[in-house]
């Protein structure tokens, strides 16, 4: 059991489970059971059968993370921590290793989130998408495929807390576009240092409004809850 196995090789099959004594047959299959539940495993069926290791996905790393996060064990703030530091990290090497195709890739990014801005409110959803998909384009830029894994997980789950505390207004949408355009232009520029401060400054800006929505929307349900007492 102690054996290294890679993605898509075989464990132990069906017969040689079977060779086992009882007890431990009922251990190893109801382990078996539990790796097939997390998607870690695929039990095949029938002659040249067994257990056939899968690779960890994106999505996987995403529910797991999700499910802390749904369980109050990673909070608004533990996310937002993480992210100034890691995207600070990013922008300065999206700085260093960027290509012109890279830059022009993000000015088009760009240029469709300066498109929802101007239809206004109704395109916050997408305004959002807009500017998960330049902090993606950023991390890929890095080549470090970790960075590029790491930042959608966390981005996956982080949107929850856009959706409950972020104030949708234009006046967000605004901000929000020009610290994109000033972190792009400094990209682009290769002012690593620069882009770096602006990451991080954007990241905790938007953790702020987010806390400042969380604690309002804490004092108005007390309040009615008071209320109707």
């Amino acid at each position: 059991m102690a054996r290294s196995r890679r993605p898509s090789s075989r464990g132990d099959s069906r017969s040689g489970i079977d060779s086992l004594p009882k007890a431990s047959r009922g251990t190893i299959r109801e382990a078996l059971r539990v790796l097939e539940q997390k998607g870690l495993i695929e039990i095949k069926l029938g002659v040249g059968g067994g257990a056939v290791i899968k690779g960890v996905t994106i999505d996987q790393m995403s529910e797991s993370l999700g499910l802390l996060v749904q369980h109050q064990q990673v909070s608004l703030d533990h996310l937002a921590e993480f992210r100034e530091g890691v995207e600070g990290l990013v922008a300065t090497l999206a700085a260093q290793r960027a290509t012109k195709q890279d830059i022009d890739e993000l000015r088009a990014l760009l240029a469709q989130a300066h498109d929802h801005l101007t239809r206004g409110i109704s395109h916050w959803e997408s305004f959002i998408r807009a500017d998960e998909q330049i902090h993606f384009a950023l991390s890929r830029i890095t080549g470090n495929p970790l960075f590029a894994s790491v930042l959608k997980t966390v981005h996956d789950n982080i949107h929850r807390y856009y959706e409950s505390f972020l104030p949708g207004d234009e006046a967000v949408m605004r901000e929000n576009f020009q610290d994109l355009n000033d972190i792009v232009k400094a990209v682009a520029e290769g002012r690593g240092a620069e882009a770096a401060k602006l990451a991080r400054s954007h990241v905790r800006r938007f953790n702020r409004r987010m806390r400042e929505k969380q604690r309002r929307d804490s004092k108005e349900g007390t309040r009615h809850g008071e209320d109707g007492s």
